[in-house]
């Protein structure tokens, strides 16, 4: 399987995963110049910014090289212009998360929830 189909459903299983935990899901694949969030979710006043990884045949190791600084400040940069656009979000917390999808030893889906902030 290649690596867009396996993101593809990967997030699919992420949106699902957090459904399930009553999360809204505001937004998939949210693009600007600089980047793109995976999902945009919403729960109890609190605007989630979700990096999903698929890492079916991966570790804790891989996870941390695909989440390099420069990715993770491209997620922030990203979701800065998603509030910007979106204003009626300006009174809610922020919160950065990492869904890991199918790794070896974790759950199906491994929610790390403030995996990350804007002080990087």
């Amino acid at each position: 399987m290649n690596t867009k189909i396996t993101g593809n459903a990967g997030e699919n299983k992420a949106t699902d995963y957090l459904i399930e935990q009553g999360y809204a899901i505001l937004e998939r694949n949210w693009r600007t110049k600089g980047g793109e969030i995976d999902i945009i979710a919403y729960k109890d006043e609190t605007l989630v910014f979700v990096e999903v990884k698929s890492l079916p045949n991966g570790g804790p190791e891989l996870l941390q090289t695909e989440l390099n600084r420069r990715k993770l400040q491209r997620i922030v940069k990203s979701s800065k212009c998603f509030l910007l656009k979106h204003r009626q979000y300006s009174n809610s917390y922020i919160r950065y998360d990492v869904i890991v999808i199918d790794m070896p030893g974790y759950p199906k889906a491994y929610h790390i929830e403030n995996a990350f902030t804007e002080l990087l």
